[in-house]
């Protein structure tokens, strides 16, 4: 394990980049260059709990730490953070739309500008949106749905491409002895469409729907869980608003299996040393 660069993921809380962050990195099993530390607190976004699991993570002496939690801005998370830059560990915080509070300030001109501390970084996705967390409609079966078809459209449509992107270039300079360069993105939809690399535009097209779509999930469920009061307006609402990422995921499917038909699937593997390899064709080898 000497020979291995640790890389830690701390997930506080639960948002569709979560379950699988720590698998797009190793996918195979078989990478002989990092180590992973995962630690979670579940559900719970409490302070307490995150700064405990912060500790623990922190004990393994990791090289760079990813957080992954909905809303950034909150206790739970930004003590993570605090605790990990006193430490000097970097860190790179991939949340949803609500933590642009957490990075982003208002300047003396009163505009929003970043705002982010020596060390850390931030990958913020607008297309990863909050459940529909009301109890009279949310039960563990309908939250497991919920999170298949999320993970479906941020799969399919370069969003989790895109974190592998990002990264990897951080393990690789972890790796190099380098400095790291932690990115600062407030993800676009045509940045993730780039990182899909759709031959065909009519897929490109219909993933483009499906993660406007997914916006629009996070609009709705947001307004249903913190704004509406009345169970008569928010109950349909965040139905709705899972009836709609349903959807999103049928298009984004849709997208890749127009892509399967040309036989221009973009596949982005590791190779046992991490490199990153590439290739279109179904039977011919990455490189």
């Amino acid at each position: 394990m000497s020979d291995l660069h640790q890389i830690g993921i701390l997930k506080i809380g639960a948002i569709g980049a979560a379950p699988l962050l720590d698998l797009l990195l190793d996918e195979r099993a078989e990478r002989k260059d990092i180590a992973m530390c995962v630690v979670t607190t579940g559900a719970s976004m409490d302070p307490k709990q995150s700064e405990e699991a912060t500790k623990v993570l922190a004990g393994a002496n990791p090289s760079l730490v990813m957080i992954v939690s909905p809303n950034a801005s909150l206790p739970g998370p930004t003590k993570a953070r605090e605790i990990l830059l006193g430490k000097k560990i970097p860190i790179l915080t991939i949340s949803d739309g609500p933590s642009k509070k957490a990075f982003y300030k208002k300047n003396e001109e009163g505009k929003s500008e970043k705002s982010v501390p020596a060390g850390s970084g931030f990958i913020i996705l607008p297309m990863d949106p909050m459940i529909g967390a009301r109890k009279e409609f949310l039960d563990p079966t309908e939250m497991a749905i919920f999170n298949a078809e999320l993970i479906k459209v941020l799969s399919c449509t370069g969003v989790l491409r895109l974190l592998q992107s990002e990264i990897d270039k951080l393990i690789e300079s972890v790796k190099a002895g380098k400095e790291l360069k932690l990115p600062t993105i407030n993800a676009k939809i045509e940045d993730v469409l780039e990182h899909a690399g759709f031959a065909n535009p009519y897929a490109y097209s219909k993933a483009y729907a499906a993660l406007k779509m997914s916006e629009t999930v996070a609009d709705i469920t947001s307004t249903a869980c913190f704004k509406e009061s009345d169970p008569a307006v928010y109950v349909p609402a965040v139905a709705a608003a899972h009836e709609l990422l349903r959807a999103a995921a049928r298009l984004a499917d849709e997208a890749r299996e127009i892509e399967k038909q040309s036989d221009t699937v973009l596949r982005t593997p590791h190779g046992s040393s991490g490199k990153v390899q590439k290739k279109t064709k179904l039977n011919e080898k990455p490189t």
